[in-house]
């Protein structure tokens, strides 16, 4: 026995859901967290190391002075040099206005003489053994510990001067120092903080800024349906962001163009199928016994899926006039195409052909479609003339507003067009008529998309499909395809320089 797992729910698998705007603040935040963190550590670390560097320095500049006003200074009672150690100790300790945390005191005799203090010398008085190592220790100097943190001191012994030797020691308490370093990180940090949350704001702000673009196409992908496919995204910017907008734009236009396409193929289907499914489907039905009517009604039908086939290959070619690929250009000799065409004519029926005018010179199309708009146009000059009447195609080169067209046209001696009709005659199942081609339509099986593929294929190469015809005397219809500009065509050197050359030929 076979078994599965249950399928999840959707909601369930997804899990939590968090949102870019928030996963990009969130990375910011973090970010500059670990930055604030990283500089606070490295600042204190940096700080604490200075503030014990200050304190030797001061213990080494204090001693350092002492010994040189031993040497050099005058009582300022008598202007001489100090006779004793206690009175040289009495005046320097009375100028000295120590440093923060820094305690200076002499010894004589067992005599303590204070110097300024903030009340940190009885710190180390009231500890018999700390001045034990400061005034008698073997050492002149280092670092000690005691209740108020750890001390950098430093000693003097002084005894070429009258009287009693005498001992001068200057001590540095280095936790006032980093007590400062302490409080002025703290401070720093809740700045710091301060800056972060600032810093989240703008960056939720910004993110949500950014990715607005994102969340408009998320709304207009969820807005589309089958009944509206025309919302775009707004662009604005040239960022990758306007880019994404633009990308999803031309995606929605191929999706739109691709549907609006299979819809129309699935109307048209529908429009022009229906009726000669319903005469194929009615003849079948009343298919008759009798022998010659039984041909008769299988040649209709015959005819009838025929003309489906016709109006299925119309309708696909129609189809793939939407597609980038239906037209492919390339170096074609005018007069060459203009002649091939001119021998395929002939077979489209009974007519008088005749060749007018042929374009020389190369130009770059699609023969292929060219050719098959072409010979459209001849087979509707079929259809609307009788036998026997006279048919004219021709080439030329046209100027309008800077630009040179190669047109190919075909002229009937045929009903014509009405006015009305030539607004509308190129759109699909546009057949057009009236009573005076009443008997050329009787002839004619077509869907009325044969006159829309030319205007397709003129599309294709950028032209236009055209007719002109005064209602009653024939028509022209005709294909204009741009071949460059004016200046390029009368700056050609002479020998390649396209030409129109006047030609009356009949085609046999």
């Amino acid at each position: 026995m076979t078994t599965t797992d249950p399928v999840m729910p959707r909601a369930r698998r997804r899990g939590i859901t968090v949102s870019a705007r928030w996963k990009i603040t969130a990375w910011i935040m973090l970010t500059t967290l670990l930055l604030l963190v990283v500089v606070l550590v490295t600042a204190r670390n940096l700080s604490l190391r200075d503030a014990d560097v200050r304190a030797n320095n001061d213990v080494e500049q204090e001693v350092a002075e002492l010994r040189r006003f031993a040497a050099e200074g005058v009582d300022p009672t008598t202007t001489r040099p100090f006779t004793t150690v206690e009175r040289m100790l009495e005046v320097y300790l009375s100028r000295q206005s120590p440093a923060l945390g820094e305690v200076m005191f002499g010894v004589i005799g067992g005599r303590i003489i204070e110097g300024p203090s903030d009340g940190r010398l009885r710190l180390i008085t009231d500890d018999p053994a700390l001045l034990d190592v400061m005034v008698r220790g073997t050492a002149t100097g280092g670092v000690l510990d005691s209740g108020a943190g750890a001390i950098r001191w430093g000693r003097l012994t002084i005894d070429n001067l009258g009287g009693a030797a005498g001992t001068f020691v200057v001590a540095v308490f280095t936790q006032p120092a980093r007590d400062l370093v302490d409080r002025t990180i703290f401070t720093i940090t809740m700045v710091g903080l301060g800056g972060l949350m600032l810093t989240t704001g703008i960056a939720y702000l910004v993110a949500g800024r950014i990715l607005a673009p994102v969340r408009t196409v998320r709304t207009v992908a969820a807005d589309i349906g089958e009944s509206d496919l025309t919302t775009r995204v707004p662009v604005h910017g040239r960022d990758e962001i306007g880019a994404l907008a633009e990308t999803f734009n031309e995606m929605l236009d191929r999706i739109e163009s691709a549907y609006t396409t299979q819809r129309q193929f699935v109307d048209d289907a529908g429009h022009e199928l229906r009726t000669p499914i319903t005469v194929v489907r009615g003849h079948l039905e009343l298919l008759p016994d009798d022998p010659e009517e039984r041909a008769k009604t299988l040649a209709l039908v015959d005819s009838e899926l025929v003309r489906m086939g016709r109006i299925v290959s119309d309708l696909l070619m129609l189809a793939k006039a939407e597609q980038p690929d239906f037209v492919v250009g390339r170096s074609v000799d005018v007069a060459a195409l203009v002649l091939d065409i001119e021998s395929k004519v002939q077979a489209l029926g009974d007519r008088r052909w005749l060749l007018m005018e042929v374009a020389e010179g190369h130009a770059v199309l699609d023969p292929e479609r060219v050719t098959q708009a072409i010979l459209q146009l001849a087979s509707n000059a079929v259809a609307h003339t009788e036998d026997g009447s006279t048919i004219r195609l021709g080439s030329r080169y046209v100027e309008d507003a800077g630009t040179c067209y190669l047109s190919l046209w075909i002229t009937d001696e045929g009903p014509g067009v009405r006015p009305e009709d030539a607004a509308t005659i190129f759109e699909r199942f546009q057949r057009g008529g009236g009573p005076a081609d009443r008997t050329a339509t009787t002839r004619r099986s077509g869907a009325g998309l044969g006159l829309a593929i030319v205007r397709a294929i003129a599309d294709g190469h950028h032209g236009t499909a055209w007719v002109r015809s005064i209602y009653g005397q024939g028509a022209t219809f005709g294909l204009d395809v741009p071949v460059g500009t004016a200046t390029e065509y009368s700056t050609a050197p002479a020998d390649t320089r396209p030409i129109t050359r006047p030609v009356t030929k009949e085609i046999p």
